[in-house]
């Protein structure tokens, strides 16, 4: 199991991060906005926030702690530090509204925030309606330069708490089990209320072993340089890039804002860079960049793919641009990210690879029962890294555990013959025509494979004689005729999976992770 690839001695997430630091004293660890830190340094300012969280702020073991910030430095320093002085990360969008914030806040308990100056005015809306005690408050440039720091007011500005925390005493580090809640992880909320995901030490810690794992010797030993252009806020890159691939003394490049491709590539073109981590939307939009296309390519060898379907024209033009294939896994802020996860090298492109070791994957019917390999079913996981339950929920956890304990994901999937699984699409997103299902992660796969379609959305709409219809969304990179789409589809598609409607758009709406978001084009 997944304890035999652990270190010697380690038993929740602060040993680990503490392992680390002990091993890659001066490698270089992050990098942003031009300034980059070593282990050593982010080790002491850590150790210095935690004090301060300790000492000054009060904070007790278990107590929660909203991190509101984008990627930069601040990000992981504030991250290892709480886990480090034994309190619950709550991780937190910065583009939330303040209703978003106030949910979230609420719901989870937060005694204290470090937040980004610039949404401090939407935190004030709010913080008189929740518990928030202490608010830590940075600019983006002030460990750069520490005289940008915020005029703090009634609050203190991030420098000046690592500075109070140098004189402080050290912080005790609180026994901890691997059950012991180690973070809030909220989930998008798309059809209500987002839920707080508990999850535990284990859970992140078995899926950074259980991923380096599959990784092997593609992920070698201070010997790579990732890029990370998702934010560390969301499951994907908080597990993937500051706790699996941090624990190998790599290089982690942080983008503040992926969505400036200028600026984006130009803090990456100085390295030769030999990890990407990214999703669908940015593959395609990079592989379309002049500027990206004169990138130095050729250290580059493990892409990465997650949090949404990976079409064949990304994994066409990622190919064509860097000579880099794209390994695609799969999960979800329940299960800390990672249940499946392809071979690098031996990609099966248009499946989400085999369960990780320590990860059992059953398709069920929809009376959780498991359905024959090659039947679609809904997939449902049961291994370490899958939630305590959701935060003060047990009626919503009890809707995704089945009896016999396997989480249910909601995404509709089929095992192929040699165990890799394959994602057929969100069950909620599944459109019935005339009886008929219809998925539309494959119409979306059709339509991108014209050769002037950039991206492509499908989603059902009402209709009074075959119940739904398809409807697609598309960015196109030229003029193209409505007419030849629908041809272009009726080549490929039975007939009730082609659209019955195309509307072209300029861009599709997506989310702070570059998700396409169907729910906000159906009629």
């Amino acid at each position: 199991m997944y304890q035999d690839l652990l270190p010697k001695n380690v038993n929740s997430l602060a040993d680990y991060i503490e392992h680390v630091f002990a091993q890659y004293t001066d490698a270089p660890a992050y990098t942003a906005l031009g300034q980059t830190m070593s282990y050593s340094d982010i080790e002491q300012r850590s150790a210095q926030l935690a004090r301060y969280l300790q000492h000054e702020a009060k904070l007790a073991p278990g107590d929660r702690i909203a991190i509101q910030l984008p990627n930069l430095l601040q990000n992981p320093i504030a991250v290892y530090a709480a886990l480090r002085a034994g309190l619950v990360v709550v991780n937190t969008n910065p583009l939330y509204t303040p209703r978003e914030m106030q949910h979230q806040f609420s719901d989870s308990g937060a005694k204290a925030i470090i937040i980004l100056a610039d949404l401090l005015p939407n935190l004030e809306k709010i913080k008189a309606d929740t518990q928030i005690e202490t608010v830590i408050v940075t600019s983006a440039t002030e460990l750069l330069n520490p005289a940008t720091a915020p005029e703090s007011g009634d609050y203190i500005a991030f420098t000046d708490a690592l500075n109070s925390g140098a004189n402080l005493p050290d912080f005790s580090r609180p026994a901890v089990t691997m059950d012991t809640l180690c973070m809030l992880q909220y989930t998008g909320g798309t059809t209500g209320l987002s839920k707080g995901a508990a999850l535990s030490h284990g859970n992140v810690l078995s899926n950074s072993v259980q991923t380096l794992d599959r990784l092997g010797d593609r992920f070698r030993e201070l010997k790579e340089i990732v890029v990370c252009p998702l934010p560390l806020y969301h499951i994907y890159a908080f597990t993937v890039c500051m706790m699996t691939f941090f624990a190998k003394g790599c290089l982690t490049i942080l983008i503040p804002n992926p969505r400036d491709p200028d600026a984006f590539i130009g803090a990456i073109k100085p390295y030769k860079f030999t990890t990407f981590c990214g999703i669908n939307t940015l593959f395609v939009g990079l592989g379309q960049h002049p500027d990206f296309k004169a990138l130095d390519f050729s250290e580059l060898k493990l892409t990465l793919s997650g949090g949404t379907a990976l079409t064949s024209a990304a994994v066409d033009i990622w190919k064509a641009t860097t000579g880099c294939s794209i390994t695609e896994g799969y999960g979800l802020s329940e299960t800390a990210p990672v249940l499946t996860f392809n071979q690098p090298g031996e990609e099966q492109i248009g499946t989400i690879g085999k369960p990780l070791v320590g990860t059992d994957i059953q398709i069920l019917d929809s009376n959780d029962q498991p359905v024959p390999d090659g039947q679609e079913g809904q997939i449902a996981a049961k291994g370490p890294q899958v939630m305590l339950g959701y935060w003060q929920r047990e009626d919503a956890t009890a809707e995704v555990m089945t009896d016999n304990g396997y989480f249910k994901t909601g995404d509709i999937g089929v095992r192929m013959p040699d165990g890799a699984i394959k994602i057929v699409d969100r069950l909620k997103d599944m459109i019935i025509v005339s009886g008929f299902n219809v998925y539309p992660n494959e119409v979306e796969n059709v339509l991108t494979a014209h050769p002037d379609i950039v991206e492509a959305a499908v989603v059902g709409a009402n209709d009074d004689k075959t119940g739904e219809r398809v409807c697609a969304y598309v960015t196109v990179a030229k003029p193209v005729e409505i007419d030849a789409i629908i041809a272009h589809c009726r080549e490929q598609l039975t007939a009730y999976k082609v659209p019955k409607e195309v509307h072209i758009i300029d861009e599709l709406p997506k989310s702070t992770v570059g998700k396409i978001l169907r729910r906000e084009l159906r009629k």
